[in-house]
């Protein structure tokens, strides 16, 4: 899993915490605890999936454009994360003369790729507003 899924999730349910829905970047960062520049590169991919849009000049940012109780996180898992549980490099070797080396890479693939569809079915019974919902909920348990 990727930092950018977290950051991509955690902006969006901030801008559909606020009541106009809109930020900047600096805002944005402030609030994930992380670099601006990281949050606009997020952003940025968010943008390109129609999620947010950005007004420019004084008073603009990004803004929301999406109903928070419709995108699920398996929608921003495919458009930030997708193939993230796949390691860069899996052990084994399929010219080997040995049936645990030649057969491990193409074996973990297949349960990597069944772990990710896994992962997807359960972000997609949760939406942006589930999340502030239950963000909400901890706040009040305080």
């Amino acid at each position: 899993m990727n930092s950018e899924f977290t950051i991509a999730v955690h902006s969006l349910v901030y801008l559909a915490y606020l009541p106009e829905r809109m930020a900047s970047s600096d805002m944005i960062a402030e609030n994930v605890g992380t670099h601006s520049a990281r949050v606009r590169k997020v952003m940025s991919g968010l943008r390109r999936s129609g999620y947010v849009d950005t007004r420019e000049g004084s008073g603009g940012g990004y803004r929301l454009t999406i109903d928070p109780s419709v995108v699920t996180l398996a929608d921003i898992y495919r458009v930030m994360a997708q193939g993230s549980l796949m390691p860069s490099w899996c052990s084994g070797n399929p010219e080997m003369d040995c049936v645990v080396g030649s057969n491990m890479n193409q074996v973990m693939f297949g349960i990597f790729c069944t772990a990710e569809k896994q992962l997807e079915n359960h972000f997609s019974a949760i939406t942006i507003q589930d999340v502030l919902k239950q963000i909400h909920a901890c706040s009040c348990s305080d």
